[in-house]
């Protein structure tokens, strides 16, 4: 008997080695803490800055998994030298919001080019005395967020003055399974060196369930860039992860993104920012509470109510915001405070349209949206769609399907997790 037994325990072990190859990868993806590519770029040696002088695209997010600043790492790598920083919208600390100056970095003392001021590019001066760029900054995963426009302009840089890029990647907070929304059919021309359309710099989906590492691969050759990129992966990461599955700490990417549950909701709901309405900027619920003094929050709720979204709930609220240069600030607004219930239900982008559309049902005198609703959304017809009378946001977002089929097949080709 103890013979038959041991004959069967062989066999069924041949058979699971003789099917593995058909067996998902990511079942026998290594275990252990998500690690970002400084972490991995530190593990290694800091091989790819050897001899070279180095300039960081950077922020506040930019740190290891123990919370040490990119910054200061690199400017302590033996073997190479720290001569420029790089900062984004909202600057190298991640504290303004407004165009940021140029200025010197009170901790290392190295000069920090602002590429969200005069110019979104890095110039041939803010270049002179560097052989590497190195770009470093947490994304939240949203088309218009312009963290991937100032990628897209640094890379042209870098090929244009014959120099490598690197990316030291870091996950993408809502996941990487999800391709949700619109794909724009203009973007930033090659040769600009400002601004400019840097919130739809390419053409890509507004939720694309991609890292930065795998966009700039995507927009170096779907996109004509060529540069010399190189992308440093992270260790631990898989697609299924939202951000609190990574054990990473939760840094705000920008004064009023506090919160994943904010960023989540923020590739559909976010797009209200072209509205005549406060999105809580300036309160502890931004992305998370939209109004205006003229609105009935009650009113709306009651429409939203209605037409069973899935995973969302909205709750009549006020709140008066108070973020300066954004829509009431200072007075008593009335409208929906927002919960994601399921994130696996819920699809953000078809979620904004609804909230959008309910607006403007119960206040169709009141409400208006900018023509920029139109280019966050990614299509220019959505507005003048869900205003007529039998079209609702499902109709809308089906007109999406082929083009995101499209996209779907040719990131897979960039994908590195």
């Amino acid at each position: 008997m103890s013979d038959m037994i041991g004959r069967v325990a062989v066999i069924r072990v041949l058979l699971f080695l003789l099917f593995i190859p058909c067996l998902p990868s990511q079942l026998f993806a290594a275990d252990g803490p998500v690690l970002p590519g400084i972490d991995v770029l530190e593990q290694r040696g800091f091989d790819l800055l050897q001899g070279k002088r180095v300039g960081l695209i950077t922020n506040h997010t930019g740190r290891s998994r123990d919370g040490r600043s990119t910054i200061d790492i690199i400017n302590r790598a033996p073997g190479c030298r720290l001569t420029a920083l790089f900062s984004p919208e909202h600057g190298i600390r991640g504290e303004a919001d407004e165009k940021v100056a140029s200025a010197t970095d009170r901790a290392s003392g190295l000069p920090v080019h602002s590429l969200y001021g005069a110019t979104c590019r890095p110039t041939p001066d803010m270049l002179h005395g560097v052989d590497i760029l190195v770009f470093d900054i947490q994304d939240i995963g949203t088309r218009f967020y312009t963290y991937i426009g100032t990628l897209s302009l640094a890379m042209r840089a870098a090929r244009d003055a014959g120099i490598p890029f690197v990316v030291l990647d870091r996950p993408n907070p809502l996941g990487g399974e999800r391709v949700e929304g619109a794909i724009p059919t203009t973007a930033l021309p090659e040769r600009a060196s400002g601004c400019g359309a840097i919130t739809s710099i390419h053409p890509i989906p507004t939720r694309h369930g991609m890292t930065m590492g795998e966009l700039a691969r995507l927009f170096n050759t779907e996109f004509g860039i060529g540069c010399r990129l190189t992308v440093v992966p992270m260790q631990g990461w898989r697609r299924s992860m939202y951000f609190d599955a990574t054990g990473l700490t939760w840094i705000n990417p920008s004064p009023n993104m506090k919160s994943l549950p904010a960023a989540i909701l923020y590739p559909g709901l976010g797009t209200l920012e072209t509205a005549d309405l406060s999105v809580g900027r300036g309160t502890e619920r931004p992305f998370l509470a939209y109004g205006a003094p003229w609105a009935d929050g009650a009113a709306v709720a009651r429409n939203l109510a209605g037409r069973s979204i899935p995973g969302i709930s909205f709750t009549p609220c006020s709140f008066v915001p108070t973020a300066a240069g954004h829509p009431y600030r200072g007075k008593r607004c009335s409208g929906v405070c927002v919960a994601a219930l399921d994130r696996d239900r819920l699809d953000p982008v078809l979620a904004g349209l609804h909230l959008a559309q309910a607006f403007y049902e119960t206040h169709p005198r009141q409400f208006k949206v900018s023509e920029g609703f139109g280019t966050e959304v990614g299509d220019r017809e959505a507005w003048r769609l869900l205003k007529q009378k039998g079209v609702t946001p499902l109709d809308v977002v089906r007109r999406w399907d082929e083009d995101l089929e499209r996209f779907r097949k040719v990131r897979g080709r960039y994908l590195l997790y």
